[in-house]
C-alpha cells in the first residue's frame, strides 16, 4: 500500500497549480485572491496545503508583502508547463468552427476596434456561427490586462512587456494629412502646413497622441484649434473646416471616406504606426484561440493590402 507521502503528488490539481502562479506573479495573496475571484482566507488556506504537500514554506514575510522562497521560484516554471499540458489535454477535442460556441474579448483603442474588428467579426462568423464578440477598451495597456483574463487578445500599437505575453506584428501604417476638400486645398509645403490651424486626437487621460509627442519633441508647432477624444469624433468636426488633421493613412477606408489626404509636408518621414495582437501564454496552443488569431492576421493582411501596406511579419 503507498504510502501517504508518496500519494501527495496527487493532491496538486489545475486550481493549486495556479493559485502558485498567480501569488507568485502578483506577490500577495490579497492580490491573488481578487484576480482569482475567491477569498483571501480561501487562498491563505489553499497556499497551507500546498506548503504541506511540498515541504516548502513557499512564501515568507518581507517587509508589509511577502517574498518567494527559492523553491517557490524554482516550482514556477514546472507549475507552468503543467498547467499548460492540463490545458492541451482538455482541448484535445479537434476544433469545428461551424459547431464551436465561444465568446472572445478583444481589448482595444478605437483606432484598432474600428479598422480591424468589424471585418474581423465579419470573417469569423461566416464559419463559426456560434462565434460572439465583446470588445473593451484597452487604454494604455499592461500586461494584466491579458495576466488577469481581462481579455483574451488585445490589439494595440504598443504591446505589454512580459515573458509570458506574447505578440504578433500584424501590420504597419504611417500618419497622413486629412482635409476636406470642398473647404480648402491640399497644403503642399511645410509652411502650408504650420499656416493652418489643427484637429488633434488627445487620450481620455489628456495625453496627446505619439505622432504629436514626436512634433512637440522635433520643435514643430502647431495652432491646435479643436482637440477631440477620438479618431471617430474627427469627421464631424473636420467637415466644412479648413483646419488640417494628422491621422493613420488607413481610416480612408472608415471614418475618414470622403475626405482627402496627402502626404505630411514635413520633409521627413513621421507618424509610423505599427499595429500588434498580443495574448498570454496561456492560450498558445489552445486549438481555438490559435485559430482566431489566424482570422485576424488574415484580416489585418487583407486591409493592409487595400491600403497598399506589406503584410505584417
Amino acid at each position: 500500500m503507498p504510502r501517504m507521502h508518496d500519494m501527495a503528488h496527487l493532491a496538486l490539481d489545475g486550481h493549486a497549480l495556479r493559485l502558485l502562479l498567480t501569488v507568485l506573479e502578483t506577490g500577495s495573496v490579497t492580490a491573488a485572491a481578487r484576480r482569482l475571484e475567491l477569498t483571501q482566507s480561501a487562498v491563505s488556506h489553499a497556499l497551507d496545503r500546498l506548503r504541506v504537500i511540498l515541504g516548502d514554506p513557499l512564501f515568507v514575510k518581507s517587509g508589509r508583502g511577502i517574498a518567494p522562497t527559492e523553491r517557490a521560484r524554482l516550482l514556477a516554471d514546472q507549475a507552468a508547463a503543467l498547467l499548460e499540458g492540463l490545458r492541451g489535454m482538455a482541448s484535445q477535442a479537434a476544433f469545428e468552427p461551424a459547431t464551436a460556441r465561444l465568446t472572445l474579448t478583444v481589448a482595444a483603442n478605437d483606432l484598432q476596434r474600428d479598422l480591424l474588428l468589424p471585418g474581423f467579426f465579419a470573417r469569423v462568423r461566416a464559419e463559426m456561427p456560434g462565434f460572439g464578440l465583446r470588445v473593451i477598451p484597452s487604454n494604455l495597456p499592461g500586461p494584466e490586462l491579458l495576466r488577469d483574463e481581462r481579455c483574451a487578445l488585445l490589439v494595440t500599437p504598443f504591446p505589454p512587456a512580459g515573458t509570458d505575453i506574447l505578440q504578433r506584428r500584424l501590420l504597419g501604417d504611417h500618419y497622413a494629412c486629412w482635409y476636406d476638400p470642398a473647404a480648402r486645398p491640399a497644403p503642399r509645403t511645410r509652411a502650408d502646413y504650420l499656416a493652418a490651424e489643427h484637429l488633434v486626437v488627445v487620450h481620455a487621460d489628456n495625453a496627446p497622441l505619439n505622432f504629436d509627442k514626436q512634433l512637440r519633441a522635433s520643435g514643430v508647432e502647431r495652432r491646435v484649434g479643436i482637440a477631440v477624444p477620438s479618431f471617430a469624433a474627427v469627421p464631424a468636426f473636420l467637415r466644412g473646416s479648413t483646419m488640417l488633421a494628422s491621422l493613420p493613412s488607413l481610416l480612408r477606408g472608415g471614418p475618414m471616406r470622403g475626405f482627402a489626404s496627402v502626404a505630411l509636408p514635413l520633409g521627413e518621414e513621421w507618424g509610423e504606426l505599427p499595429m500588434f495582437m498580443a495574448w498570454h501564454q496561456r492560450h498558445q496552443h489552445d486549438p481555438a484561440h490559435q485559430w482566431l488569431r489566424g482570422m485576424l492576421a488574415a484580416e489585418a493582411a487583407s486591409l493592409g493590402r487595400i491600403a497598399g501596406e506589406p503584410q505584417g511579419a
